[in-house]
């Protein structure tokens, strides 16, 4: 099949900018996507089949472009080309460096624990932006996502179908196996709570690199058909780690990552999934927030420590301290040691040789792109450590006997057993 323009087209946009097409880049239920330029940089550009350019799509295009990206990881809607009754929308060009989630589940990306949990962080992040502006997403799926998995940094594509919450124009309900159960059985309709619901699943796949309701169920089922899906993700969905009803545990040898991977994980990560894949199945309002997710996370990528025996990277529980427990590699079984660390309100940071403390750990600002501290070694005694002030304010260093010394931009704060430091708007205690 020709596709719908050809190379070397020129198009004028509404911003009167001008744009040339350079090669087709793919295509989609929707339209079919391009490399185009204007002067020497280049953009992607969604050109609509004709069936699907109707005059809602160039509403909604119209109203995304006037309010504007909600944050950097969106590949937003920028301009608008109308030509004839056809038409498309210029968006940020995907740098190819960015992986799928897919990807990732099909190991031909392999990002450190770090990096997945950033991409948590950012992606979780921006879709509380977009919430933030009025907009539900209403698809949300590891097709629309792309990350790096070198810093976990990610884009967000497929923006044109973001519409107001709750509005009643819905034209795509969602991809199957991420829509919340009662979209599947009709009685609802895309908003900010079947988004989390999606974003609960999506995380879910990131970290476990499988479905949260594809358990024994699902594995004994011979053909998975339409009845079978709304059964599963509809009617009567059950959550392979729910605590009470263990109908729908994983099959070893068959849903292996799941086992694998949960095990994995800090309790704190559990418990949000658990609640979203139990009390959230049939109560949208007590689904798990964006906040609530970040505030895991941020905790998840300040809490790993490497093994000493092989490197691999674990994971502070907390649990472990409670039950008095020690923390076991899952790479070579053997114990890994907890570093000291730094409670700065409900932020837990593992003082490891190479640990940085971020915006978000003393400002509860949710930023993880500015390090405000790092754990730094005496350069005349490698026996003593210390946090550097990296952020543009003095912090004051609080001793066990109450004397207070200021730690001023650049300086160092000794790592000591129970003293404190106060960075202005939290107080940190080293333990």
């Amino acid at each position: 099949m020709d596709s719908l323009l050809t190379s070397g087209t020129k198009l004028v946009s509404a911003n009167s900018q001008e744009y040339e097409v350079v090669s087709m880049l793919g295509a989609g239920g929707q339209g079919e996507v391009y490399d185009v330029k204007c002067g020497e940089n280049h953009y992607a550009l969604k050109w609509y089949f004709k069936h699907m350019a109707t005059a809602d799509q160039k509403i909604i295009l119209e109203n995304l472009i006037s309010k504007g990206s909600p944050d950097k990881c969106f590949l937003w809607p920028q301009d608008l080309i109308l030509l004839g009754e056809s038409f498309g929308y210029i968006m940020p060009l995907r740098p190819k460096n960015y992986k799928s989630i897919v990807d990732m589940m099909k190991r031909r990306a392999e990002p450190s624990f770090l990096s997945l949990c950033k991409a948590a962080f950012n992606l979780t992040k921006g879709y509380q932006k977009l919430h933030s502006m009025g907009f539900s997403y209403r698809d949300i799926s590891f097709g629309n996502v792309f990350f790096d998995p070198d810093n976990g940094n990610v884009l967000i594509c497929d923006n044109d179908n973001v519409s107001a919450n709750g509005s009643c124009n819905v034209s795509v309900y969602g991809t199957p196996r991420f829509m919340a159960p009662e979209i599947v059985v009709g009685k609802a309709k895309p908003s900010r709570n079947t988004d989390l619901f999606s974003l609960a699943v999506l995380l879910f796949y990131m970290f476990m690199v499988s479905h949260p309701l594809e358990g024994k169920v699902e594995a004994n089922i011979k053909c998975m058909d339409m009845h079978a899906m709304n059964k599963i993700y509809g009617k009567e969905p059950v959550f392979i780690y729910d605590p009470i009803n263990k109908s729908n545990r994983p099959v070893p040898g068959y849903q292996d990552n799941a086992i694998i991977y949960w095990s994995l994980y800090p309790q704190v990560i559990k418990d949000l999934f658990i609640q979203s894949f139990t009390v959230g199945l049939e109560h949208p309002n007590k689904r798990i927030t964006e906040n609530q997710w970040l505030d895991a996370i941020s905790n998840m990528i300040t809490g790993i420590v490497k093994c000493p025996s092989c490197g691999a990277e674990i994971f502070y529980n907390k649990e472990n301290e409670i039950l008095n427990t020690a923390h076991i590699c899952w790479n070579c079984q053997k114990v890994v040691t907890i570093p000291g660390k730094i409670k700065i309100g409900k932020n837990v940071i593992l003082l490891n040789k190479d640990s940085v403390i971020y915006s978000h750990d003393v400002n509860m600002d949710y930023n993880i792109d500015i390090i405000v501290g790092q754990v730094v070694q005496n350069p005349n005694n490698t026996h003593l450590w210390g946090i550097k002030n990296l952020s543009d304010e003095n912090w004051m260093y609080i001793k066990t006997d109450g004397q207070q010394i200021p730690v001023a931009i650049g300086k160092t704060a000794l790592i000591a057993k129970n003293v404190k430091i106060d960075f202005g708007k939290e107080i940190g205690i080293i333990e």
